[in-house]
């Protein structure tokens, strides 16, 4: 089963929506995260085995330079 993660700029509502749909989803909000760095957020979805989903250009530039791949 996928588990996503959904960045701040996400709206939190958009939670309940991917639930009903048996999706499991948690916002960042929710886990006491809204201010946490970008390196913070993905380490929590390396853990949590979550893909996050982000409209920060800024998490997709350290992704790619760090050499992370879809997979891990």
């Amino acid at each position: 089963m996928i588990q996503l993660l959904l960045d701040q700029g996400l709206p939190r509502s958009t939670v309940h929506h991917l639930q009903n749909q048996d999706i499991d989803v948690c916002h960042v909000a929710d886990i006491d995260m809204s201010r946490a760095s970008d390196t913070e957020i993905i380490e929590y979805a390396r853990n949590q085995d979550r893909l996050i989903v982000t409209l920060d250009a800024d998490l997709h530039r350290l992704l790619a330079i760090s050499g992370a791949s879809p997979l891990r």
